[in-house]
């Protein structure tokens, strides 16, 4: 099965500084993302309906850019999250590359979609 590089993006009201805690703390991650979460130094270990994945983060700068890879995931597959702002409306531009099977695409941007509407919904926007 073919493995492919999907590129998102969503605009916030949120700044990026808020929109960074919902991404690196554990009480805002388990508000939009997880069931539960677990960080130790730069490990992360997510926990949904049973099941647990681990995710190292390997880039960090502070509302900016978060980049994980996952401990099971494809030899050059991560997880990256970017934050800016729009020039022209100041809203926050949040970005996301992530990968999936060829065939899941349309399931993984469902996916995100959803997760970054009750994310908009806990951070106001």
């Amino acid at each position: 099965m073919d493995r492919i590089k999907i590129d998102l993006e969503f605009l916030f009201r949120a700044s990026p500084a808020i929109l960074y805690k919902f991404f690196t703390t554990p009480a805002c991650l388990i508000r939009w993302f997880c069931d539960e979460v677990d960080i130790t130094g730069d490990t992360f270990t997510f926990f949904w309906s049973g099941s647990e994945e681990v995710a190292e983060l390997i880039d960090d700068i502070e509302e900016e850019r978060l980049r994980f890879e996952w401990e099971d995931g494809e030899d050059g597959e991560f997880l990256e999250i970017r934050l800016s702002r729009s020039p022209v409306t100041g809203e926050t531009i949040l970005e996301i590359t992530d990968f999936c099977d060829e065939d899941d695409k349309d399931d993984q941007v469902q996916l995100w979609s959803s997760q970054m509407e009750q994310l908009r919904k806990e951070t106001g926007g």
